[in-house]
This record gives C-alpha cells, structure tokens and sequence, in this order.
C-alpha cells in the first residue's frame, strides 16, 4: 500500500472522528472523552502489538522520538477537541487541516529547498483558512468568540505535524507498532496526570462509552496509517493527503448537522484545500 493510500485511508477515519468530537462535546466532559478515545487507541494498537509478536524495546534514539511524538499528538488531540467543543466546524475544520504549513516550514528549516509552486500552495491554504475565518458569522446561534477557537485550531494543526515528522523518523527507526504504542502511552499518562491535577472527571458516562469506543478505533487506525508510511517512499504523502479529513468533516457537519455556509465560505475552503492537494502532488 502506497503512503498516499495510507494517508486517504487515515483521511477518512479522522473525518468520521471529528464529525463525533462535534456532536459529542457539547453533552459530555470533554477531556475525559478525549480520554477513553485515547485508552481505547491504546487497546487497538496493544492488540496489534501482542498480535505481531513486535517487542516494545526499541533503540534509545527511537524510544526518546517516540515519546516527544506523544507529547505532540496529546497537543494535538487537546486543540482539536477544544476547537471543535467551541465550533463551528467550518472554521475549526481547515485551519486544522493546515498543518501541512508547518510541514513545508520544517522542511525549510532542515535545509530542503521549496520551490516557488509549493509556497503558492502555501499561499493558497493560508488565503482560504482566512476568508473562512473573516466571514465567520459571530451573531449567528451560540457560536463563541472566533479568536481562542482559532488559536485552539492552530495549536492542533502545530501538534499533528510534530507527530507525524517525529513519528514517522521515529518509525523508521524502529518499526511503526512499538512507535506508535509508544505514542499512544506516552499521550494517555500526560491526560491522567493533567485530569489528576485539575480534578477533572475520568468517565464521560455509559451512554457516550460505544461512540467513544469507535472514535478510538478510528483515530487508532488513523495514526497507524499515517505512521506507518514512515519506512515507504515520500512517506510525507500520508501525512499530506490526510489532511483532507478536513474537507471531509466540513461536507458531514453541513449535511448531518445542519451548519450554514455562504457561497465565499465553500469558495474558502475549496481554495484551502486545493493548496493541501497540491502539496500532496
């Protein structure tokens, strides 16, 4: 399987996901479903693990990745419910999808050249986030102040290209399904320590559990999905072309949930992707 087939496979498990935060984070305590998607992640990826036969000592230089990969995807997973408790996901939605930004400028940051095409690409994504973002509607239902939803976003958008950069080296390394239990671990002990220390509840309740159940099986395949391009070529196609979960989740919320969108929000967000696409190419 190539990593652009991983990376659309990822895509659409990650749209299902987001669609539940939306529907689920108004009547549930938020980190303590982030929680049981997370421990349930963890179960998913201990089962492939036992299954495998892999063993979970890895080198040391891919154990330290892992873990630093894990701290990204708690970031990561914190912004991205916090954004979508607050809404809407036509905002919240590109602006996550983003992180392929950030990509481009580590890369520049490690030296690779970009070429005049890629920034345009570039360009186009931060062009289309902020139409988006600017025809907002803030009087329009309940919707919270635009500006720590945005922040919210852009901090998950930082969190996902750190752990598939990490990830992805620390697979390379090591294997993709230590790598990723390591980083499922890793991210579920930072939860109870923060849930611990804030005196936050632990259980979200029995009639959230089976959506919750699903959500975590989804993001578990996800990730693996992405991680695992690691050792393949142009690996960075996965983490790309996941992306486009994004688009995915804009197009569920507006046909299951009802979200309004103008023609120049639509227009916004296809120039928004059309520039993640092109990056994928």
């Amino acid at each position: 399987m190539s990593a652009l087939t991983l990376g659309l496979v990822a895509a659409f498990a990650w749209g299902f996901h987001d669609i539940c935060v939306r529907m689920l984070s108004q009547k549930v305590p938020l980190l303590a479903s982030l929680l049981t998607v997370l421990v349930v992640g963890a179960a998913f990826q201990l089962v492939l693990v036992v299954g495998s036969g892999e063993s979970l000592r890895i080198p040391s230089e891919a154990m330290w990745l892992a873990v630093l990969s894990g701290v990204f995807f708690l970031m990561a997973s914190l912004g991205l419910y916090g954004a979508f408790q607050r809404g809407p996901v036509w905002l919240v939605s590109p602006i996550i999808a983003s992180y392929p930004i950030f990509s481009v400028a580590w890369a520049v940051f490690s030296g690779v050249e970009i070429g005049l095409w890629q920034w345009g690409a570039v360009g186009m994504i931060i062009l289309g986030v902020s139409v988006v973002a600017i025809l907002s509607d803030e009087t329009a239902g309940d919707i919270p102040p635009k500006g720590p939803t945005i922040a919210m976003a852009a901090l998950s958008a930082v969190g996902f290209a750190g752990t598939f950069a990490i990830g992805q080296h620390a697979s390379e390394i090591a294997g993709e399904l230590p790598v990723t239990m390591i980083t499922r671990v890793v991210s579920v002990t930072l939860l109870l320590a923060i849930l611990a220390v804030w005196r936050l509840p632990f259980w979200p309740g029995a009639r959230a559990v089976p959506v919750l159940a699903l959500m975590g099986l989804a993001d578990g395949v996800a990730l693996l999905c992405v991680l695992s391009a690691g050792g393949l070529p142009d690996a960075q196609y996965a983490a790309v072309a996941s992306s486009i979960f994004g688009l995915l989740t804009i197009v569920m919320a507006w046909a299951f949930l009802r979200e309004r969108m103008t023609v120049a929000q639509w227009a916004g967000c296809a120039v928004a992707f059309a520039g993640i696409g092109y990056l994928a190419l």
